[in-house]
C-alpha cells in the first residue's frame, strides 16, 4: 500500500501549486483499490508586492511546513506545480514530488499507481515497493472517511 497526496481544491482533479495549496487530499492505494484517508485544509498563502512573498496570510511563517507535517509518511505528492525549494524538502523527507498538468483527474492517477503496483513501470512506485515490508504491501484498512474507489489492477480491466 502506498500513501499519496494530491494538491486539489475540488477533490477530483490535481489543480493546485503545492506550496500555495489550500487543500491536500490523501489516499492509500493498493492494487485494485484506493481509500480516501485524509483531507488537509490550509491557510491561504499570498504574494506580497512584485518580488516579495509572505508565508501564511498575515504572517511570515513557513507556508510549506504545515503541508509537510500533514503528508508525513506519504510516498508521493502530485501537484500542478512545485517550487524547487519544496522539491528539495519533499525529497529530503523521502516523498516523491510529481508535477502533472492542472486538471489531471485524481482517479486516473490512482489507476496508474494501482497498475504500477502490479506490473511496475513507474520508477517511484518500484522504488517505494522495494522499501516496503511484504505484509504492509497487502494490508489496507477500510477508509474512515467512507470513500473508496475500485481501481484497475489488470490489463483485463481496461
Amino acid at each position: 500500500m502506498l500513501r499519496i497526496a494530491f494538491a486539489s481544491n475540488d477533490r477530483t482533479t490535481v489543480n493546485l501549486h503545492f506550496g500555495g495549496a489550500e487543500s491536500l487530499v490523501l489516499y492509500d492505494v493498493a492494487p485494485g483499490r484506493a481509500e480516501l484517508v485524509g483531507i488537509g485544509e490550509f491557510t491561504a498563502a499570498e504574494h506580497v508586492g512584485e518580488s516579495g512573498r509572505a508565508g501564511l496570510t498575515g504572517t511570515t511563517s513557513d507556508k510549506v511546513l504545515p503541508k509537510l507535517d500533514f503528508i508525513e509518511g506519504c510516498h508521493a505528492v502530485y501537484a500542478a506545480s512545485i517550487g524547487t525549494s519544496s522539491i528539495r524538502r519533499l525529497m529530503g523527507l523521502g516523498i516523491q514530488p510529481i508535477i502533472v498538468d492542472s486538471g489531471h483527474e485524481i482517479l486516473d492517477l490512482l489507476n496508474e499507481v494501482s497498475l504500477a503496483l502490479v506490473y511496475g513501470g513507474l520508477a517511484w512506485v518500484d522504488k517505494a515497493k522495494a522499501k516496503m515490508p511484504a505484509e504492509a504491501e497487502a494490508a489496507m484498512a477500510p477508509s474512515a472517511m467512507g470513500q473508496s474507489h475500485a481501481l484497475i489492477s489488470s490489463a483485463d480491466d481496461l
